[in-house]
């Protein structure tokens, strides 16, 4: 089952959360010697099935959305 293979993923590698677009960015930025980042808000839990409406993304997340930008202007 899908929840099987996220324990295995969790116990082996101790994986906290899955995102596959950020697994994409930065391998290839491995492959290309480049360096790349990713901020990450988790949404929905695997472990307790809790899921946020799109709803609640779309309006909550600002606050995350603004600090990363402020952040990148920092570096």
């Amino acid at each position: 089952t899908q929840e099987e293979v996220y324990k295995k993923m969790y116990n082996e590698f101790g994986c906290l959360a899955v995102e596959m677009e950020t697994f994409a960015l930065l391998y290839n930025a491995y492959v290309l010697g480049k360096k790349a980042t990713s901020i990450l808000t988790i949404s929905d839990s695997l472990v307790t099935k809790e899921e946020t409406t799109s709803e609640e993304r779309q309006n909550s997340f600002n606050n995350m959305v603004v600090l990363a930008l402020e952040s990148a202007l920092e570096i």
